[in-house]
């Protein structure tokens, strides 16, 4: 057993799947991207949806899709950290059947018309 194992990773909190798991989350559909983020929607799920302010779930998907990682504490700092990279953003909720009770969709847009969708979910960090 690892020390990691029994206390956990080393994460700006408080959880290891809405904020931890979820700035991995926004840092994978970043890479998956492949450009600079510009303009994004994020549509959250279950529990993501039900408790995203309070949980920094918010915080930390935008501060993986801007390149903060999970351990950094510029997590909540997210939103001006993204202001000042020129992204604009937008959180909407959805209920979609059978989806992770922890999941998101990524829709991501430029300003020359390319759009693509990922969507993912966290299940902790």
């Amino acid at each position: 057993m690892r020390l990691v194992d029994v206390i956990g990773p080393v994460m700006i909190g408080p959880s290891s799947s809405h904020t931890a798991g979820a700035a991995r989350l926004g840092d994978l559909a970043r890479r998956i991207w492949q450009r600079p983020v510009s303009r994004i929607v994020i549509y959250l799920r279950g529990s993501f949806a039900a408790t995203y302010r309070g949980h920094g779930t918010d915080l930390a998907l935008l501060g993986g899709l801007v390149g903060i990682l999970p351990d950094d504490p510029l997590i909540p700092e997210s939103f001006r950290v993204a202001r000042n990279n020129g992204v604009t953003w937008e959180f909407s909720t959805e209920a979609v059947d059978g989806a992770h009770p922890n999941s998101a969709r990524f829709l991501f847009s430029d300003n020359s018309g390319n759009e693509m969708q990922i969507t993912g979910c966290s299940t902790g960090g």
